[in-house]
């Protein structure tokens, strides 16, 4: 694991736009997870930590693209008939026995290697056959039917870059090139936790002025959609030793500490005492709503993430603030979410100078064009709106107004939670 430096996550009073934000970050972290060969029935989803360069073409060969006919271009007639006696035959894994010859035809099956030689393929369906003749018209090109050697990958080519993560192609082009096994980065080891007297766990009894533990299991979620290996720490009490003791331990065999909320001045939010007392926390005042100011440090070589308190704050601070922290700590090297320029449904005001995102799910209109519907209410209480949104418009900092039937950037739930 890479250690942390202490100002790793520092920063100044200053109200700060979140693309700054990020590159500060980006420029700062390291990968925090060991490297591990794995065979290739194991890397599924994992994040490739090593650049793959083939020591091979693929394909190996010349080889045949159809069933047919392997002939010389220089024997087919260009305004005639061609006819030409059939002197092989050529199936995938048995390679032709004896030189090919001019003047004459080998038949040839999908996959077959070429031999030397013979450049072009006639299709059997554009042949007949004469006892051992074959005969075709005239029309073919030269190298029709053809996969050539390395037409996908040359020897020496780059096949996988290090930091992307592992889909079932790329496991398909690391065997394509003989590879039993790839360096990938472990998992990100995420412990997770709550605080608060009032905070119940789903299925306990909630007395008056208590409330359900939703965020625990959304951010949970959501971490384990990353790849994260979550260890679940449960709802911690409001006292400082346990709260102390519990994030001392964890912070010795985890990369990363994540809770939300719990981190403010009050006298009973104890968070940010700890993890001062254990190591450094800054609240990062982002120029951003929803979302208070994120506190990003360490305990230890555990990175240290809180979220705000309220569950729509706590996922969209998650998805454009923790989630490329917690790619790079994972040894990614692309984290931007794809995002898309759609037509709006809706009118709204803003305040310049702050980047802000709006819940909204997506509607075709007549022409079938995508808009965006902005869910009625803006609190960041309400988490029925992440369950009926399909994801967030994006409005940048220099916005003050949208006029329905403005183009707008939309950041798919799907983008960020896989």
């Amino acid at each position: 694991m890479a250690p942390m430096t202490d100002d790793c996550f520092s920063q100044g009073a200053e109200l700060m736009p979140l693309e700054e934000a990020l590159t500060r970050l980006a420029n700062t972290l390291e990968p925090a997870t060991e490297i591990k060969m794995v065979p290739l029935i194991e890397a599924l989803n994992r994040t490739l930590a090593e650049t793959v360069v083939s020591d091979r073409f693929v394909p190996p060969h010349n080889n045949s693209a159809v069933d047919g006919y392997a002939v010389f271009f220089d024997d087919v007639s260009p305004d005639a008939e061609t006819r030409l006696p059939v002197t092989g035959r050529i199936a995938a894994g048995h390679p032709l026995n004896h030189a090919a010859k001019r003047g004459e035809a080998l038949r040839i099956f999908t996959g077959a290697p070429i031999p030397e030689g013979p450049d072009t393929v006639i299709m059997q369906e554009d042949v007949r056959t004469d006892d051992d003749d074959v005969i075709f018209g005239p029309g073919i090109k030269r190298g029709a039917n053809v996969r050539f050697r390395g037409e996908d990958i040359g020897l020496g080519d780059v096949v996988l870059e290090a930091g992307i993560p592992l889909r079932a192609q790329e496991l398909g082009l690391a065997a394509s090139i003989g590879r039993a096994e790839l360096a990938v980065r472990m998992r990100l080891r995420a412990a997770i936790f709550s605080t608060g007297d009032e905070v119940r766990d789903p299925g306990a009894n909630a007395p008056a002025g208590c409330i359900f533990d939703a965020n625990r299991y959304t951010i949970g979620a959501l971490l384990r959609e990353l790849g994260c290996k979550v260890t679940d720490l449960g709802i911690l009490p409001d006292d400082f030793e346990t709260i102390r003791d519990a994030v001392d331990k964890a912070s010795g065999n985890h990369d990363l500490l994540i809770t939300s909320g719990g981190v403010s001045v009050g006298d009973e939010d104890h968070v940010k005492a700890v993890i001062e007392a254990l190591g450094s926390i800054h609240f990062w005042r982002l120029a951003i709503k929803p979302g208070r100011p994120i506190a990003l440090g360490r305990v230890g070589d555990a990175a240290f993430i809180g979220l705000p308190g309220n569950p729509v704050a706590a996922m969209t601070t998650f998805m454009r603030i923790a989630r490329p922290v917690i790619l790079w700590l994972s040894g990614r090297r692309d984290v931007d979410p794809q995002i898309y320029r759609v037509r709006t449904a809706f009118a709204f005001n803003k305040k310049a100078g702050r980047r802000e995102w709006l819940r909204a799910h997506l509607v075709r209109d007549e022409s079938g064009e995508p808009r965006a519907v902005k869910f009625a209410s803006d609190g960041s209480g309400v988490l029925t709106s992440m369950s009926v949104a399909d994801g967030l418009v994006e409005l940048p900092e220099q916005v003050e107004t949208v006029n329905e039937g403005d183009m707008v950037d939309f950041l798919p739930f799907s983008e960020v939670f896989k």
